[in-house]
């Protein structure tokens, strides 16, 4: 009986500050159309204006549905700034409030101020490399209905 209690109990939502995955894989090219363009017709990549969008299920929950945004960037585009590196990654993590404030505990670059848009929360950090990552907290779910 006690064993049968204990398989309705909903286990509590893990809200621990940290990355969950990766959100994005940013990098500069000479000529991003020609660029997405060669990965389209070469590797057979759905492209749009931003790239391509790589979509899967989670794991754990088979209706959230994750996305990975791949986009090459005219190179010398200031969004990497003040990296010097030549990609940026976006991670997807959970409570970006309490990590930022983690980071900045830690005496983590925190380049400027979360932000909310229609697909979640951002914000820019420097890793101890000195390069730029994008955290982004994403809205609850994400359709592609």
């Amino acid at each position: 009986m006690e064993d049968q209690k204990n398989e309705n109990i909903i286990p509590a939502k893990d809200t621990t500050p940290k990355v969950t995955g990766i959100g994005g894989i940013f990098f500069f090219s000479e000529n991003p159309k020609e660029t997405s363009a060669w990965y389209r017709e070469n590797l057979g990549m759905e492209t749009n204006d931003y790239g391509s969008t790589f979509e899967s299920r989670n794991i754990h929950n088979a209706e959230e549905i994750n996305a990975l945004q791949w986009s090459p960037f005219k190179k010398g585009s200031s969004y990497f700034v003040p990296s010097q590196k030549e990609f940026m990654i976006n991670y997807r993590v959970q409570n970006i409030e309490a990590l930022v404030e983690k980071l900045k505990g830690n005496g983590v670059t925190v380049l400027d101020s979360i932000e909310s848009s229609e697909y979640g929360k951002f914000v820019h950090v420097m890793d101890a490399e000195g390069n730029k990552l994008e955290l982004w907290e994403p809205i609850e779910s994400i359709s592609t209905e």
